[in-house]
């Protein structure tokens, strides 16, 4: 985890440089909230729904940071990154630091280029950082128009820049017999710093969903890892009810920190969907590898085996709970 840390903050540094020249009330995007917009949706008719999730690095690749690469290489990732979504043909995508027309990586629009590219007729991104220099933050691509977007900002901290979400919904219909269902897709990028902030994300991400009462699957860079004390892949899993994929396993690395893969990348399911395929792509388009899940809907069938239960006091207290740098 050093290694990460030392590789991140150089990178964060660097970020600073142009972060700094951002007015402040311009840097940050406020929340956003669009539709609905059922008239032109269509559900999604296949037994069981592909998913990919991939931290795209700013178009960088595993370059150290993106200001470092020119603006040719960057187009040149980003194409390698659609080559793949292409193969993997994924009913939804969803992606982390990726781009809005932003002076390190291009100025244009990353998600925009790698829908059209990809061949996704809707694709949404939301700039968690926002200004006249820089702007990012993570989007999702779908094959069917979202009924609801939500973008979503976490509140603004020290040091490192805003994170946030974007949640998409989608109609799907996994059986043709019965009706379809609604399900919320949510692309999440979490603080890589501090794990007490995380731990506050986490309790923002989870007030939201309490509210929305129906499937969902949550898929993103958590820089968290199960096996770590005071885990916040852990509580989100135990008090939002959710089931990952073999949590334990040491087999499921994401982030190349150069000496070992760490599992930084989750995708939770709520308990009335299940896994079917579960796998980390090899391909090296990013610094973080892909994943890709297919899923299928289960009803009240099955309990969450991913995950113990957690008392109430454990998840009513996240928001103020306090925890050391990991």
């Amino acid at each position: 985890m050093r290694r990460i840390l030392f590789n991140r903050l150089v990178s964060a540094l660097l970020l600073m440089i142009v972060a700094t020249t951002i007015p402040a009330c311009s840097q940050i995007a406020s929340p956003v909230l669009l539709g609905p917009n059922v008239a032109i949706s269509q559900a999604i008719n296949t037994e069981t729904l592909t998913l990919l999730t991939l931290n795209t690095a700013h178009g960088r690749k595993d370059a150290l940071n993106q200001l470092l690469v020119p603006g040719t290489s960057i187009l040149n990732n980003l194409d390698e990154i659609a080559a793949l979504l292409r193969e993997v043909d994924a009913d939804v995508v969803a992606l982390q630091e990726v781009d809005g027309p932003s002076v390190w990586s291009g100025n244009f629009d990353h998600i925009g280029y790698l829908a059209q590219a990809a061949g996704y007729p809707w694709d949404v991104r939301s700039d968690h950082v926002k200004g006249r220099r820089l702007n990012y933050g993570t989007g999702l691509l779908s094959r069917t128009a979202f009924q609801e977007v939500i973008s979503h900002d976490f509140p603004e901290t020290r040091l490192t820049l805003r994170k946030g979400f974007t949640l998409g919904q989608i109609e799907w219909q996994p059986d043709e017999n019965k009706p379809s269902i609604t399900v919320d897709i949510l692309s999440v990028h979490l603080d890589f710093f501090r794990n007490s902030i995380r731990k506050q994300q986490i309790s923002s991400l989870l007030r939201i969903l309490e509210t929305r009462k129906r499937p969902v699957i949550i898929l993103g860079d958590f820089n968290s890892n199960w096996l770590a004390k005071d885990s916040v892949i852990r509580h989100l899993a135990e008090c939002g009810s959710t089931r990952v994929f073999e949590p334990h396993s040491i087999n499921l690395g994401t982030y190349n920190s150069g000496e070992h893969l760490h599992r930084l990348d989750w995708v939770l399911l709520s308990t009335d969907l299940e896994f079917k395929r579960y796998e980390v792509l090899p391909d090296i388009v990013s610094d973080h590898q892909a994943m890709v899940v297919e899923v299928s809907y289960i009803g009240g069938k099955q309990q969450n085996k991913g995950s113990s239960n957690a008392s109430s006091s454990q998840c009513n207290g996240s928001a103020t709970a306090a925890g050391q740098p990991d």
